[in-house]
């Protein structure tokens, strides 16, 4: 049985001309492609930059709420510390 050396058929075949145009159809692929990733990496850094935003701003809320709810609870045993005195 013998092993046939060409692999790619005749039909398959490309000249060096048609090698050349399919790169360029290639690169031309790519290139329009990347637009379209730009685009998308755009979006998604602002989305990025928004949700690390919002993080941000709740970290400060909660921060805030945490120093109330001392500043409260101390407030409430001076009282209760006032009433018993009293």
């Amino acid at each position: 049985m013998a092993i046939n050396e060409n692999l790619v058929p005749d039909e398959e075949q490309l000249s060096p001309e048609e090698i050349k145009d399919r790169r360029q159809e290639l690169t031309n692929f790519y290139k329009d492609g990347i637009k379209h990733l730009k685009v998308q990496k755009e979006y998604e850094t602002l989305l990025t930059e928004i949700e690390e935003q919002r993080a941000k701003r709740m970290q400060a809320s909660m921060f805030l709420a945490n120093a109330f709810a001392k500043e409260e609870a101390n407030n409430q045993n001076q009282e209760n510390e006032n009433n018993k005195k009293g």
